[in-house]
């Protein structure tokens, strides 16, 4: 096998997504949320989304886990789910207040996580890093595209 595979930007970015998510689940765990729980916490927090469809497509997660994340969220004490009043089909999501009262601290958690992972980083290597993969994020979005359709996690 040819061991340059193990030097791909694809491979290497791998191994940096799973170091950070243990890195997080180690921090948010004794707090109550998972790795998983950001895009969701982040955006009922904010605001931005409110629904599961909605939460789906920002948090780019398929149907189903979101369905299931959202479930274990209720019986845990995270998230409460309200009839929406215009569209009895759907439920509006929101944080609970002890999810809102160790919100704050999680952020930190995480925060301080990137803060220790880019130590020897410069402001300049940061702010490269950061664009960088939201470059590359972008070209895989647009890989995942066929014909001009959306892929599943856009639609």
């Amino acid at each position: 096998m040819n061991e340059d595979v193990l030097n791909t930007p694809g491979h290497l970015v791998s191994l940096a997504a799973r170091a950070f998510a243990r890195l997080s689940e180690d921090r948010l765990g004794p707090l109550g949320f998972g790795v998983g729980h950001l895009p969701v916490l982040v955006a009922l927090e904010n605001r931005i989304a409110t629904t599961q469809k909605d939460l789906t497509r920002f948090a780019r997660i398929e149907q189903p886990p979101m369905a299931q994340m959202l479930a274990r969220m209720e019986r845990d004490g995270l998230i409460t789910r309200t009839r929406d009043k215009l569209d009895r089909r759907s439920s509006r999501i929101a944080l609970t207040q002890a999810a809102r009262g160790r919100l704050p601290r999680a952020t930190e958690a995480v925060m301080q996580g990137n803060r220790d992972a880019l130590a020897g980083f410069s402001e300049a290597d940061k702010k490269m890093l950061v664009d960088l993969l939201r470059r590359l994020i972008g070209n895989l979005d647009r890989l995942a595209t066929t014909d001009g359709k959306p892929s599943k996690n856009e639609a």
